[in-house]
């Protein structure tokens, strides 16, 4: 058997990218995640009932919808990488001024400007991380957001441990945001330089023209308007799954099943930490099976986990039910950002950007419509809404590339150019 051709190592400066951009996206998550396993304390000090706090924080991906189409000009006038890590430090202060919001309308407005800055973050560190992904020539996407999901379980764990330890939330945030900004401007010094384009050159793929951003719009196809609509609602779907977690866990396994509030945090953490296995093993899976698989299998694992998790309120189901949930979900978002991000004919980032500012309508539509239910009904009752959303991921994940194109074939039949990272996103609306 002929033996197969070595892998080139990626040099030093985009192993160094590689780690700062998984560091942003480690701080981005740890950031809000800090604050999850305190928001029934915020609702408490507030006076909230559950619409209200499912409102307040509806306003952050409300601020999601305005900013977030602007990313990609931001990005074309400073970089993806001054952009990404100005929005961090700017969403720092933003989660720090929280305990200062003396009413809803404050809290509101402390969360519509977080939510607007968030938006901003994840264009630009997602453009960021797929241009260290085209220098490395192949799929490395799925472990930033494998590095994103440990950031959310670790500021899950943060938020839980000054929970049990009584810190004061003002000091638990602020001091939280200043290692964490400080971690930000740190990681800058090791993004690539240049522009936006250079790895597309060096690795022989879609060059988008060169010109104002609005000017090059005229000529998408009605294909591309159609697939960007579905990776959106693709990814609306999951983040009304990590919604589940991030902002109604905790008060269910509180209100609903009894229990701590030490352990209320830990539905969140389940459904982190599942997603953060899920998303570090991710590329090898999808290579195997296919995103279409992949998604449509993973759709139903979020079904059937949140049934669990409502239908048998216990401690033990309900975190067996939100890691189920998590696992499920975990490639679906990094998925749909990436083949929106290498769809044809658009100008940089402005793929990544519309789906982004698609999927930010499930976390404004999520708390508005379970916070709702909840009132009317039940917290349990309106969480049975998230096994219905993992059903549409099995109905609509058909739209994903199907097919495989694992890195030992391409190297086995002696290929030239780096692998492709994922499928190209030609599956059928």
């Amino acid at each position: 058997m002929p033996a197969r051709p070595a892998v080139p190592a990626p040099a030093p400066h985009l192993r160094h990218a590689r780690a700062a951009v998984s560091g942003l996206f480690f701080l981005n998550a740890v950031l809000y995640a800090n604050l999850v396993p305190r928001l029934p304390e915020v609702k408490d000090r507030l006076d909230l009932g559950n619409a209200a706090l499912g409102s307040a924080v509806a306003a952050m991906p409300l601020g999601a919808l305005v900013a977030g189409l602007f990313a990609p000009v931001l990005i074309q006038r400073f970089g993806s990488a001054k952009v990404a890590v100005t929005g961090l430090v700017a969403l720092a202060v933003a989660v720090a001024g929280v305990p200062w919001a003396g009413a809803w309308i404050t809290l509101a407005a402390v969360l519509f400007g977080a939510g607007a800055i968030d938006a901003v973050v994840d264009v630009a560190q997602n453009a960021h991380g797929f241009r260290v992904q085209r220098g490395y020539g192949r799929s490395i996407v799925n472990a930033f957001h494998g590095l994103w999901s440990v950031g959310a379980v670790t500021g899950g764990l943060v938020g839980s441990a000054a929970v049990a330890l009584d810190v004061p939330l003002e000091v638990h945030l602020v001091a939280s945001a200043a290692v964490f900004g400080v971690a930000a401007v740190v990681a800058h010094r090791f993004l690539l330089r240049g522009p936006e384009d250079a790895e597309r050159h060096r690795s022989g793929g879609h060059v988008p023209s060169t010109g104002r951003v609005v000017g090059r719009l005229a000529g998408v196809t009605r294909r591309t308007v159609l697939l960007l609509a579905a990776f959106g609602a693709l990814a609306a779907f999951g983040v009304f799954v990590e919604d589940a977690g991030f902002t109604w866990g905790a008060l269910y396994l509180r209100g609903q099943v009894g229990a701590t509030a030490a352990v209320g945090g830990l539905a969140f953490v389940s459904l982190q930490l599942a997603m953060t296995v899920g998303r570090l093993t991710g590329d090898r899976v999808v290579d195997r099976f296919g995103q279409r698989r992949v998604a449509r299998v993973g759709g139903a694992v979020i079904a059937v986990g949140m049934l669990l998790a409502v239908a048998v309120p216990t401690v033990g189901t309900t975190l067996v039910g939100f890691a189920l949930a998590g696992l499920g979900v975990a490639t679906l978002i990094p998925a749909v950002v990436h083949a929106a991000d290498e769809l044809p004919g658009l100008p940089p980032g402005v793929g990544l950007a519309v789906v982004s500012w698609l999927l930010r309508v499930g976390f404004l539509v999520s708390p508005l419509t379970i916070g709702l239910l909840a009132d009317a009904t039940s917290l349990r009752a309106a969480l049975s809404t998230v096994v219905a959303t993992g059903l549409g991921v099995v109905v609509l994940g058909r739209v994903l590339a199907g097919g495989t194109t694992p890195r030992s074939a391409r190297e086995a039949e002696g290929e030239d150019g780096p692998p492709s990272a994922e499928p190209s996103p030609t599956g059928t609306c």
